[in-house]
């Protein structure tokens, strides 16, 4: 239990019993003063009056002043009657009296007044006290009571006094105790307390804050050294650009490589805030906004080093510790890394070099080859038995998937570059949808393949490139006709919501097991155990179309249910 609800349940209850006592007595007190009051102004007044009327008979009734006496004593008793019986002795009396005065009064007359009167007088005598022992009654309790809810009162006074100083000070005493042994440098001094009460709370703070000492004792001053100097060489022999800052973006070093690409010193950094050297370096401010918003960039660093052009790859590690005798993490900075990619750069830039210039060279041949093949099927050229015009179908299906493969490798090249020629203007979807049904439309009868399509009659125009947009959806058209099996149906549907037009394209196929989903945007890469023939470029130049255009391509497959791609266009507010 905690200390203060020791502290409030002792007082508290001390407090209500002193409340309780205070109710009761006053309670009582009131109570007799009521019995008491009720003895002195009903029944003493009942005697009183009886007396004074004994007395005025032993006078003589025939005075005129005595008589009124009587009648006034008389009349003041008719008015105080409040015991059982009491009225009927009165009215007895009232009787005799008024015989009394209508007749000449004799002895019986007189000793009969004299009975009535000592009736009232015993009557009233009885009441007080029957009303004497209840009072006494009440009285007893009062006192029983009070002893009772003192006595109580007194047991937790007591109770509070002896065992709540002792309960507080004895952990205080171990408490000096042990922080006397730490200032006499014993670090290994430990607090003990098993209770569950704020001391337990400070004794584990003052154990964590022991073994915070003992480690800072324990620790030597010239191995710290040497593991800063371990340390410091090691991040010097990185042959990457390495930066650290603090918790608060402080620079705490930059080994040469660093130093060397931002063009800075040492002296000039160390120590100082990365924002404050922001303002006139670019690299610094650049790689600082990841702190301060732009964390989502992952594209390279460009920077003139070495003498050329060089790009570099960062990585951000933050620097999180538990400290010693805690829980909770605590943050203390980032390291920055840059990786050189230059040479990777430069490689892709060869590579990219590669396939314009191939895609380029087999352009020429490859047409050439189609109007050859169109010559042979000339009938005016000459006339080809069944088996020749079958290979030459072969040639044009062959020749169709190279001038595909020759078509992906341009606009890979296009978008690798950055040199994609885009014309987005407001354009009817409907439009679109239709164009790219009718490119694969044959493809689709070849294999007796539906397309079934969905459109609303109201649909708004997006901001698209028709041409691209189109390119895309009979990409994705094609590749469901290419997967779904004969006599199947593929199904094309245009729905919108709040800010964009959705283009869906789903077939009922195979479908792509979930862990291939996330990658068949990717460049070149195929499902494996798929048989179908492609580069694997189709998904990946459909993704960057639809993204420079600021739209968003996803798929949602089931395996063994089939495939859904879906396209998302910003929608025109006019």
């Amino acid at each position: 239990m905690q200390i203060k609800t020791k502290l409030f349940t002792g007082i508290g209850s001390l407090f209500l019993l002193v409340v309780f006592l205070s109710i009761l007595s006053g309670y009582y007190i009131n109570k007799i003063s009521i019995d008491t009051k009720n003895i002195l102004t009903n029944n003493y007044n009942s005697i009183k009056y009886s007396h004074e009327m004994l007395t005025l008979l032993d006078e003589d009734m025939n005075d005129s002043s005595t008589r009124s006496a009587f009648e006034k004593n008389l009349l003041l008793q008719q008015q105080n009657i409040t015991e059982t019986g009491e009225q009927s002795s009165t009215r007895t009396l009232t009787e005799d009296y008024n015989k009394l005065k209508s007749i000449n009064p004799d002895s019986i007359l007189y000793s009969s007044l004299r009975k009535d009167l000592l009736n009232i007088i015993k009557l009233n005598m009885e009441v007080i006290q029957n009303k004497s022992n209840i009072a006494k009654t009440t009285a007893d309790k009062a006192i029983f009571w009070i002893i009772i809810s003192g006595g109580l009162s007194l047991i937790i006074a007591l109770f509070l006094l002896f065992f709540m100083p002792n309960n507080i000070v004895n952990p205080i005493k171990d408490f000096i105790k042990s922080i006397q042994h730490i200032a006499d440098r014993n670090y290994d001094e430990r607090i003990n307390i098993n209770r569950n009460d704020e001391f337990n709370e400070m004794g584990l703070a003052f154990n964590t804050m022991a073994e915070k000492l003992e480690e800072y004792n324990n620790s030597n001053l010239a191995k710290v050294i040497i593991e800063k100097k371990r340390i410091e060489a090691l991040v010097e022999n990185i042959r990457e650009p390495v930066i650290g800052l603090d918790e608060h973006f402080n620079i705490l070093f930059m080994n040469n490589e660093a130093l060397k690409i931002t063009n800075l010193k040492s002296i000039e950094v160390i120590g100082k805030p990365a924002q404050n050297i922001a303002v006139k370096n670019d690299l610094m401010r650049t790689l600082i906004q990841y702190f301060f918003g732009n964390k989502s960039s992952s594209s390279p660093l460009k920077i003139y080093a070495d003498n050329k052009e060089s790009y570099f790859q960062k990585e951000i590690v933050p620097m999180d510790i538990v400290p010693t005798g805690e829980t909770a993490v605590q943050h203390i900075g980032n390291v920055i890394f840059l990786k050189n990619i230059t040479s990777l750069k430069e490689l892709d830039y060869a590579k990219t070099n590669f396939m314009a210039k191939v895609s380029h060279e087999l352009e020429i041949p490859v047409y050439s080859i189609k109007m050859s093949t169109q010559l042979l099927e000339n009938i005016n050229i000459g006339t080809l038995n069944s088996e020749q015009l079958k290979f030459t179908q072969n040639i044009n299906e062959d020749i169709e998937l190279l001038l595909n493969i020759i078509g992906e490798l341009q606009d890979m090249t296009q978008i690798e570059t950055g040199m994609i020629q885009l014309s987005i203007i407001p354009t009817n979807p409907i439009e679109i949808l239709d164009y790219a049904i009718n490119a694969t439309k044959l493809q689709a009868e070849q294999k007796s393949i539906h397309l079934v399509t969905s459109v609303p009659e109201q649909i708004p125009r997006v901001f698209a490139d028709r041409e691209k947009t189109a390119w895309v959806l009979i990409n994705l058209i094609t590749n469901a006709i290419r997967y779904s099996y004969e006599g199947a149906a593929v199904y094309l549907t245009i729905t919108t919501n709040d800010k964009n037009v959705l283009f869906s394209v789903r077939d009922t196929g195979q479908g792509i097991l979930p862990e291939y989903q996330e990658k068949v945007f990717e460049r070149y890469f195929k499902v494996p155990g798929s048989n179908k023939s492609g580069t694997g470029l189709g998904l990946a130049i459909s993704k960057e179309f639809i993204e420079v255009q600021g739209g968003e391509i996803s798929l949602k497959s089931e395996y063994g249910i089939g495939s859904e791609f879906i396209i998302s266009l910003n929608k025109c507010d006019n």
